[in-house]
């Protein structure tokens, strides 16, 4: 990927809409499709995944270009695996009720967004970025476990209905891919020390 390309996905307008748009269309399909049908649930899911994949590529060819950059994000990404892999097992498995941590967690994704932004745009300082990546990195483990419980339990009360068991399926799999990709994220600013 040249250079100019990967400054123009990370960077200017284009790299505002491919950071704000999987964001826009995750509330705008939230507002506007009450029940939605099994395509629009995909449409929605492979604009936010396509979205996001444009900038993950662009970030880890960045991260790759760096010395022991690639051995860096291996170890994310196996990290990631590993730890979704484990968070995911504890949501499904576990007796204990999680349904009360969902409005604490999406609490918690409303400050980081409004955290980052504000540094993003404001305070530009790196201490706050690394907080705003621990922070953000244990908000999305929880939400990990939290999810993998909810669907399994949505998936029980909404056996035999094949329409709304393809909308759940499709919402299901992008929240939690959402998790990964934010796990993953943050891990890898953590690892990297820096923005």
């Amino acid at each position: 990927m040249p250079e100019s390309v990967t400054l123009t996905l990370l960077t200017g307008p284009i790299g505002l809409v491919i950071m704000f748009a999987p964001l826009a269309i995750l509330l705008l399909s939230g507002f506007v499709m009450k029940n939605p049908s099994p395509t629009a649930a995909n449409l929605v899911y492979w604009s936010v995944v396509s979205l996001i994949g444009v900038g993950m590529g662009a970030i880890v060819y960045v991260y790759a270009r760096q010395p022991d950059g690639m051995l860096m994000v291996s170890k994310a990404f196996l990290t990631t695996a590993i730890a979704f892999g484990g968070l995911s097992l504890y949501g499904y498995t576990t007796k204990r009720d999680m349904s009360g941590w969902g409005v604490f967690l999406i609490m918690g994704v409303v400050g980081i967004i409004v955290a980052s932004i504000l540094n993003m745009l404001i305070f530009q300082s790196s201490m706050m970025h690394m907080v705003i990546s621990v922070v953000g990195l244990l908000i999305f483990a929880g939400l990990t476990a939290y999810d993998t419980q909810r669907l399994k339990n949505m998936y029980f009360q909404i056996a035999g209905d094949a329409r709304a068991m393809a909308v759940a399926t499709t919402y299901g799999a992008l929240s939690l891919y959402l998790d990964f990709v934010n796990m993953f994220q943050f891990l890898l600013a953590i690892m990297s020390g820096r923005d």
